[in-house]
């Protein structure tokens, strides 16, 4: 699995200062994933959290995290989970790097790929079998797995300020596109 080089569709940038501003924006992101089509509960109009490429072959939501140790990567994912209908904790997946979450529409998947010694250690621990499985895909640190992940559809970094933290959303689909383009209104 090789990650191509794609186009920027769309690009936003929010300050946030605090850890619950940053589970909030990670609810928003939630609710735009749910709201924009991406994941749906209950079978609305989407596309039940896939998303269809132009060959016509379905692939989960790819969401990529980046920004130095203790920027916010995982805060920003328990945000996104909770707001997706998670209860309960949300760990780091620092030493297990993977840690599945089971919701109404289906599998998310949030991974820590910090640990990695080798991007190739991905294809040891199946992880194209949660590609097929999962609806969305949490990733942080996905410099780690370079060649060994599949194209990213929203990539999110996180920068450190002195006080607080900015926040860039890219897209890099179609799809990611219109979630980014509402994000950015907010």
């Amino acid at each position: 699995m090789t990650a191509e080089v794609t186009k920027v569709l769309a690009t936003a940038s929010i300050e946030l200062a605090g850890e619950a501003a940053m589970i909030e924006f990670g609810a928003k992101i939630a609710r735009g994933l749910l709201i924009g089509g991406g994941l749906s509960i209950g079978g609305g109009l989407s596309t039940g959290g896939v998303l269809s490429t132009s060959e016509g072959t379905e692939k989960p939501i790819i969401m990529t995290l980046q920004g130095d140790l203790g920027a916010g990567k995982t805060t920003l994912s328990r945000g996104v989970l909770q707001g997706l209908g998670h209860v309960g904790n949300v760990k780091s997946p620092t030493y297990t790097l993977v840690e599945p979450y089971q919701l109404a529409f289906g599998a998310v998947y949030h991974f820590d790929l910090y640990r990695l010694t080798d991007a190739e250690e991905l294809e040891y621990m199946g992880f194209a079998d949660y590609l097929t499985d999962g609806k969305l895909c949490l990733i942080e640190w996905p410099e780690k797995g370079q060649g060994f992940l599949p194209q990213t559809d929203i990539g999110i970094q996180i920068s450190q300020l002195e006080e607080s933290r900015c926040v860039t959303l890219t897209a890099y689909s179609a799809y990611a596109e219109q979630l980014v383009s509402q994000l950015g209104m907010i």
